[in-house]
């Protein structure tokens, strides 16, 4: 009887369940480009008289559930396009095709994320239109609060400073392209190594970036945020490009349309190219070179799958003048674009290859997978002591590798009602294995020259991560975020020096927790709270040695924030935040030594606004401060070197009738300490730049200026113990990358 009477209110359940779903009004579409076909992501969906709305996913689908009536009226919007207004019915599904048109931040609603941790993509998606992105530096640079460092002929991977990070080549950020991990583990050069030169600028669709340990699917080397560079799925035509500068400097591109015709087609692929050259300002010709092709297919198959294939690859050369001590331009030896040694460059390379297969299921949920490949080859030859260990052959070293990479990214998305609240889940499991051969340090003069090995050796490095991300929508205004995710690494190194073959394989896992809690108090305001632990991983050569003992760093992070839209052409962002960082044990790549990181402790305050005055006057701002300190050290000695205090970054954008464009642009860094007791200074300075374009219908003509006011500034900054050839004794001072003087670039586009 009672096995009856629990199947009767299992059956009455269900049938009411069924009922209600019957009677429910949903309104379903899909949103795309009319000038290509291509689904929209991130679109907002708003129906004013409920005063609530929805974005459309990847495929460019929303779905808007349990509506009361049969129509409404829809406001459709998205950054760069016409917002429409549209009639819905719930008893057909919609198409709504969007028209290019003018930037516009009346068109901008704060709270139009489907994903509440993508608020920050409205401040990229600003500023794509505004800034200019001349190369992978000023890729870098969208990141609020994000400033960078060449000190390497400009084949090297920038230098990367964010949230009082002296992050060295990536160590803390998390950097990814479409997918696919760009920081290198266990590099020959600096752990998190991450070079994005293989990425073209004028690709580039949308940078989906966050500061802090706060995201359940960013993993090794989330610590100061994560920055995940999107290319374009389509061409909106062909073009070819010719620029020219001074110091020698030539660039050509040309993206190529290799499916142009009917948008209905929802088919698009198309190939890529660029050809730079320079010479740069430094007295010995950097003869730097670099050569990029890439290729991509985007197509929806039939309604429900979208599949997604690029191959691209990059090869770089160059020689350089390299950090040059202070001492030496006093004393009158080189001048500030002079070297001690130029025998300084190198030449790397980089293979891409990535296909991801996005599918809606029947119920409406989101099943992704995504598999990559990368090889990447890496030669740099180095002097940063000059005399200091060898006074007759000098301390020049050079760092090697060969790796492969295979990945895999799997993920799996849904939407349930429970009662009057929604919750999103997300699933996902990633997998990487680094295979590097010939991992090397070596002691050599005049490059060809082996004087002796450091360091060599085979590196296989393997990371299996899952994680469970939920979104609990309590309300229309309040919602919660939690994570989990659990990440397994295994270290195993072949020590080439070893007389005995050995195969020492370490193990060790983290789990890192995030909770989140946003609160729309409307359209246009959102607070937020955000916390959560994440990690880097340290090299492969510090892991096996310790047997897995303080290799993986756990950061401690909260953001308190608003995203605000006082009024209707002004964006603001404020955010104060804190973050504390375990002990560890750091492999030095340019030594082939292991030195304790002590604990550190970080705060400040992120301030962004975007601002449109006028239909064609634009004005953006980013200023961020903060205090980085040890946590062991005593007061006075607990400086963090090199670790930005003050950085700030904006300028003026006019968007003129007929084609005629200008931009007006500074960055300023502040004076930072450059050792631990701030005897030592960093010097700050601010830059202009500067630009200036004409576009008609078939061709567009440029003029670019960096640094307008000519002013001496040093990019990258060390405070190095070094000894010149005729010097008894080494010294310890500053020692720097002299910055780009006056650069005139003119550029010329044509398209078909």
């Amino acid at each position: 009887m009672k096995n009856l009477s629990l199947s009767k209110i299992t059956f009455a359940g269900l049938l009411l369940l069924n009922t209600l779903w019957l009677n429910a009004h949903n309104i379903i579409g899909r949103v795309t480009d009319a000038s290509t076909g291509e689904v929209i992501t991130g679109a907002t969906i708003f129906i004013p008289s409920l005063n609530i709305g929805t974005t459309s996913d990847e495929l460019g689908a929303f779905k808007m559930k349990n509506l009361d009536g049969e129509s409404y009226e829809l406001t459709v919007s998205f950054v760069g396009f016409i917002t429409q207004n549209v009639q819905a019915s719930t008893s057909a599904s919609i198409e709504i095709r969007l028209k290019p048109a003018a930037l516009n931040l009346d068109e901008i609603v704060v709270n139009g994320q489907r994903d509440l941790s993508k608020t920050m993509t409205i401040l990229n998606k600003i500023d794509l239109e505004l800034r200019p992105t001349r190369s992978s530096q000023d890729v870098l640079r969208m990141i609020p609060g994000l400033i960078t460092a060449q000190h390497a002929g400009g084949g090297k991977a920038e230098q990367i400073y964010l949230r009082g990070f002296d992050i060295d080549h990536g160590t803390d950020i998390r950097v990814s392209v479409d997918g696919m991990p760009v920081n290198m583990v266990s590099h020959a050069h600096g752990q998190g190594y991450a070079d994005l030169h293989f990425l073209i600028p004028e690709l580039i669709d949308n940078v989906d970036f966050n500061k802090g340990p706060y995201y359940t699917q960013q993993g090794d080397f989330t610590t100061a945020g994560y920055a995940n560079f999107n290319t374009r799925n389509a061409l909106s035509h062909s073009s070819l490009k010719f620029e020219a500068g001074r110091f020698d400097s030539y660039r050509a591109v040309g993206l190529i349309d290799l499916l142009k015709g009917n948008p209905d087609n929802r088919q698009n692929a198309y190939f890529a190219s660029d050809f730079t050259f320079t010479n740069g300002p430094f007295e010995s010709p950097q003869h730097f070179n670099r050569i990029n092709l890439m290729g991509k297919y985007h197509g929806l198959i039939g309604t429900d799958k979208v599949l997604t294939a690029s191959l691209s690859t990059f090869t770089s050369r160059w020689e350089a003048s390299g950090q040059i001590p202070d001492r030496a331009v006093k004393r009158g030896i080189i001048d500030r674009f002079g070297a001690i040694d130029d025998n300084e460059g190198g030449n790397t390379s980089r293979t891409n290859a990535n296909i991801q297969l996005l599918k809606t299921l029947e119920n409406g949920d989101l099943l992704r997978n995504q598999v990559f490949y990368v090889k990447n080859q890496f030669r740099l030859y180095s002097n940063f002591t000059f005399f200091l260990q060898d006074p007759v052959n000098g301390d020049e070293i050079r760092q090697v590798e060969s790796r492969d990479i295979f990945g895999s990214n799997l993920s799996y998305m849904a939407e349930r009602e429970l009662g009057s609240m929604s919750l999103r889940s997300e699933v996902g499991l990633n997998i990487r294995y680094d295979k590097t051969k010939g991992s090397e340090l070596a002691h050599t003069a005049k490059r060809n020259r082996l004087i002796n090995y450091l360091a060599l050796g085979d590196i296989d490095q393997l990371n299996a991560a899952l994680y469970v991300d939920e979104v609990l929508k309590v309300s229309e205004r309040f919602s919660v975020n939690a994570g989990l995710r659990f990440d397994q690494f295994s270290f195993g190194y072949v020590n080439q020096l070893d007389s005995i073959y050995d195969h020492p394989v370490v193990y060790a896992n983290t789990a890192s927790p995030k909770l989140n809690f946003y609160y729309n108090a409307s359209p246009n305001v959102q607070v937020y709270l955000k916390s959560g632990i994440g990690f880097h991983s340290n090299d492969t050569r510090v892991v096996v040695p310790r047997d897995g003992i303080d290799i993986l760093p756990k950061a401690y992070g909260l953001d308190l924030g608003t995203f605000i839209k006082p009024i209707p052409r002004l964006v603001l962002n404020v955010a104060g935040w804190f973050l504390d960082l375990e002990q560890e044990f750091v492999y030095v790549g340019d030594a082939a030594v292991v030195e304790p990181s002590g604990k550190t402790r970080r705060y400040g305050l992120d301030f962004s606004g975007r601002y449109q005055a006028t239909d064609w006057l634009f004005m953006d701002v980013d200023l961020n401060y903060t205090v980085p300190r040890s946590r062991e050290a005593g007061e006075g000695e607990d400086y963090i070197p090199l670790a930005p205090t003050f950085t700030s970054i904006g300028g003026l954008t006019t968007k003129f009738g007929k084609g005629l464009n200008a931009s007006l642009r500074y960055r300023h860094v502040a004076d930072r300490p450059a050792n631990e007791n701030n005897t030592v200074t960093a010097k700050g300075y601010t830059v202009l730049d500067g630009g200036i374009t004409y576009t008609a219908r078939k061709c567009e003509f440029g003029l670019s200026f960096e640094n307008i006011l000519n002013i001496e500034w040093n990019e990258a900054q060390f405070n190095t113990e070094s000894r010149l050839f005729d010097e008894p004794e080494p010294v310890s001072e500053l020692h720097y990358t002299p910055g780009t003087p006056f650069f005139l670039k003119g550029s010329a586009t044509f398209f078909f």
